[in-house]
């Protein structure tokens, strides 16, 4: 049973459960469960090449970021689960909470986080009803959002990326799991606005 389950281990799924990792020092969030069920593999970072990201070093591969992402939400946030080698199938509202069902095994989640790809191949069964044309891309492409209003689809499942309607740009996926996951922990913080942040 988790308080926060992300699906998704690209951009913005792994911005997402960073910024509600390194929320553990917070009251709110110290007993709080969080995972990530970091399945990549249709993930536009797989063939990436970053020139033109702030921080990033000129030549920076998608590849890397995926790999380097998972090492970093490890080592400086190991109480965030990462669950690998797992697709996610379906999901399934039920009282105030959520089922998440994978190839492999099914989990309980208060809030569910969407942060997977825009392809139309997007198969997750209980979303369908969500599922519109992309805003910001071409139609010819046929990429998909799922509709929402500040990343937020109904009480407790949100999405973020380029599924929530951004464009596909790196820094705008990173900022759009980072904002979700602001807004969680203003959520557990009784709507009063939050933000985590490392001090030298």
């Amino acid at each position: 049973m988790f308080n926060v389950l992300i699906i998704g281990g690209g951009a913005a799924g792994l911005s997402c459960a960073l910024v509600l990792g390194s929320a553990k020092k917070l009251a709110i969030a110290e007993n709080k469960k969080i995972g990530i069920i970091t399945h990549q593999k249709t993930s536009d970072l797989q063939n990436a090449l970053f020139n033109n990201v702030l921080g990033l070093t000129p030549g920076t591969t998608g590849t890397s970021i995926l790999n380097d992402g998972k090492k970093q939400l490890a080592n400086l946030y190991p109480h965030v689960e990462q669950v690998n080698n797992e697709k996610v199938s379906e999901i399934i509202r039920f009282d105030n909470k959520f089922q998440v069902k994978t190839n492999k095994n099914v989990y309980e989640a208060d809030i569910v986080v969407i942060a997977v790809g825009y392809t139309n191949l997007m198969t997750i069964k209980g979303l369908e009803t969500y599922i519109e044309t992309h805003p910001r891309a071409e139609k010819e492409k046929n990429r998909i959002w799922l509709k929402n209003t500040d990343h937020l689809i109904e009480n407790g499942l949100y999405v973020a990326g380029t599924l929530a309607g951004w464009r596909s740009q790196f820094a705008i996926a990173s900022g759009s799991g980072a904002q979700v996951a602001t807004d969680i922990l203003t959520l557990w913080n009784g709507g009063k606005h939050i933000k985590v942040h490392d001090k030298i």
